[in-house]
């Protein structure tokens, strides 16, 4: 093969590279995703969800990622501690401890929802809706080191992507009265509490999931298997329980339980 040919096949060989390369980056290169997460072997790549659907991954103590069909990333109770692997669009956070919530937010993020006022001057009022969700929050209140009350300083934080309504109840400290429950309105799947100590006693607990009625139920916030196992106990005769081998779940109004359902993701 002469010399000139050699070197034309040489420089299709590079040019079918680099379109190789620059195609795989364009797959990568999901919104939300931080390019130097493909380094640490972190999935970026995730199956589509239909337009009905949400998927949420147990990220750790009070923390999920909430994803929607159209695209758009949340993290709960978002701090400095327990992150998801991607940068999300919305965060929310609760101020009762530092585990909850984060004064460094990533500046990527479109929408940091405090679940306080930071000014002090009343409860916090969100209603926003970016892409297919809408992010709403109903004040709560929560102890304070001295034994008193920081009136709203709390919230429960709500999701609302296609029909299916998701209820975060974050750091909750008191039973929900009947004002919180209109303000929730229909909650499908609640994300809640059961550590019994920093938040809300376990039959307390109990008693709020049995006011929501929603037919998943998934918990978090229980600082080791023990205080998970003791709470699941108080539940045996109430409803049933599932325990998924990953912290990914994708449900939607089609596929949620006939009956109310303990869901449990593994996490802490």
């Amino acid at each position: 093969m002469s010399l000139p040919a050699v070197l034309l096949r040489l420089l299709a060989s590079l040019a079918f590279a680099l379109l190789a390369t620059a195609h795989a980056g364009a797959q990568s290169n999901e919104p939300g995703c931080r390019p130097e997460m493909a380094s640490l072997g972190l999935p970026i790549h995730r199956v589509q969800l239909a337009k009905d659907e949400a998927r949420l991954t147990f990220v750790g103590h009070a923390t999920f990622l909430i994803e929607t069909p159209g695209g758009v990333k949340i993290a709960t109770d978002y701090n400095d501690y327990v992150r998801p692997p991607v940068t999300p669009d919305i965060a929310t956070m609760n101020k009762a401890h530092s585990t909850h919530y984060s004064n460094r937010p990533d500046p990527g993020i479109k929408q940091v929802l405090r679940g306080w006022d930071p000014e002090g001057k009343g409860a916090a009022h969100h209603d926003v809706t970016l892409g297919d969700v809408r992010v709403r929050n109903v004040p709560t209140n929560i102890r304070t080191y001295e034994g008193g009350t920081d009136y709203d300083g709390n919230s429960i934080f709500v999701f609302e992507i296609g029909d299916l309504c998701i209820a975060h109840l974050g750091h909750l400290h008191h039973p929900l009265e009947p004002g919180h429950l209109r303000a929730l309105g229909r909650v499908d799947i609640v994300l809640f509490p059961v550590d019994g100590s920093y938040t809300l006693d376990q039959a307390g607990m109990l008693d709020v999931l049995k006011s929501i009625q929603a037919r998943v139920m998934i918990p978090m916030h229980f600082f080791g298997g023990g205080t998970l196992s003791r709470f699941l106990a108080r539940t045996q005769d109430l409803w049933p329980v599932e325990r998924r081998e990953q912290p990914t779940i994708t449900l939607s109004k089609a596929t949620l339980p006939a009956k109310p359902t303990v869901i449990v993701l593994p996490g802490q």
